[in-house]
Parts: structure tokens; sequence; C-alpha cells
């Protein structure tokens, strides 16, 4: 087996990029005056797609554990951005709706968020960035929890790793 290098790990370089991405997108919000974080972003723009998500939805769908989106909420809620309700059917659940503030933020945020993916991708041609999306996609597949394959695939005598790809 070829000696493991972290800077050449595909993992390492996926988490890397994410961190900027991350990174920029709060740089550039922060810079129009914005102070949603880019985790915020993640809820408010579920709850863009898809108002009255349960507190457990936002969680699954944002990859987040439910005491930081429990936390998040709260700051947004304190902003002004959303509001919780019970859910009528189940005492113990909340609903997350966005007030008319949080709606307005849409346009911006998502064009603050349109120019950090344009920046990151400059250069790449659009056949590219569809295969990355592609491959990304195929990857998220592979180790995804709701994928059953996953162990019939991670199996040594049938792991593709060899070193660095």
């Amino acid at each position: 087996m070829d000696q493991f290098k972290l800077d050449d790990s595909i993992g390492f370089l996926i988490n890397r990029t994410a961190v900027y991405l991350k990174r920029e997108l709060q740089r550039n919000f922060r810079r129009h005056g914005y102070t949603v974080t880019a985790e915020q972003w993640a809820l408010l723009n579920r709850l863009w797609e898809q108002e009255g998500l349960s507190q457990v939805q936002l969680a699954e769908q944002t990859f987040n554990d439910k005491p930081n989106v429990t936390r998040m909420l709260g700051v947004l809620e304190k902003d002004g951005l959303v509001y919780r309700r019970q859910n009528d059917g189940d005492r113990r659940a909340y609903e997350v709706f966005l007030t008319a503030k949080g709606k307005e933020l849409k346009g911006g945020l998502i064009a603050q968020a349109v120019d950090v993916l344009n920046r990151a991708l400059y250069g790449l041609a659009e056949e590219d960035v569809g295969h990355l999306k592609k491959i990304l996609w195929h990857i998220d597949g592979n180790l995804g929890q709701s994928n059953p394959q996953v162990k019939a695939r991670s199996s040594p005598d049938k792991q593709l790793f060899k070193g660095n790809q």
C-alpha cells in the first residue's frame, strides 16, 4: 500500500474545500451586512423551500444534531427571522416558519451564496462542474446512511483505495 498523504486524500480535500466555502460564505454575508451564519443559512434555505418543517426534519435535512438546530433556531427566532409553533398532532414537536423578515432575506442571501460559488468554480467549464456534482453525489450515495449497499461495498476484497486517490 502506498504511503498515505493527508494533503492528497480525497476526504481531506473535500473537507478543506467545504471549510473554505463556509468561511467565505460567512465573510460574504458579513461584508453585505447580514449576521446569518452558514449553518443558519442552511436552515433558512430549507424553510424557503418548505415551511412548517419540524426541528427534527431540519436537523436531518441540514446534517446537524438536534441540540445545535434548537440553539440556532433560538438565535433566528430572537433575530425575528423564524417562529416556532407547537404541532397540533404532537404537543412535543414544533414546526418552524419564516417571518416576513426571514422571507425578505432570501434574495440577498442567495445572491451572496451564488457569488461565492461562482468565485469557487471560476475557470471550470460547465461540463466539469456537472462531472464534479455527479462524482460528489456518487460518493454521497456510497456513504449515505440510507444506502444498504455500503457495507457490501466496504468489504476488504472490494476496496479500490490503494493509497492516495
